[in-house]
């Protein structure tokens, strides 16, 4: 799971990032905004159900729905994703 602050919430760690980033000579870098990764291993007997558990985890615990926004990516979405990055 990917969690990060909605783009409307500020991100003063993104921020501060950015900045140190800047005072190193990456000026070209811009628009930080830090976010969390999650690895959850669940027990279901296909994907939909676990994608259907970890939605519920979010929302009921693991993200704030005023402050997160967050995406369910699968070990395969991964794969993929790394592949073709």
């Amino acid at each position: 799971m990917k969690v990060t602050l909605r783009k409307s919430i500020l991100d003063p760690q993104g921020k501060a990032t950015q900045q140190a980033l800047g005072s190193l000579g990456f000026s070209e870098i811009s628009g930080i905004r830090i976010g969390k990764l999650l690895e959850l291993d669940i027990d279901a007997p296909d994907e939909q159900s676990a994608r259907a558990s970890a939605e519920r985890a979010f929302d009921r615990l693991l993200a704030n729905p005023v402050m997160d926004d967050f995406e369910v990516i699968s070990i395969t979405e991964m794969a993929t994703a790394v592949v073709a990055g």
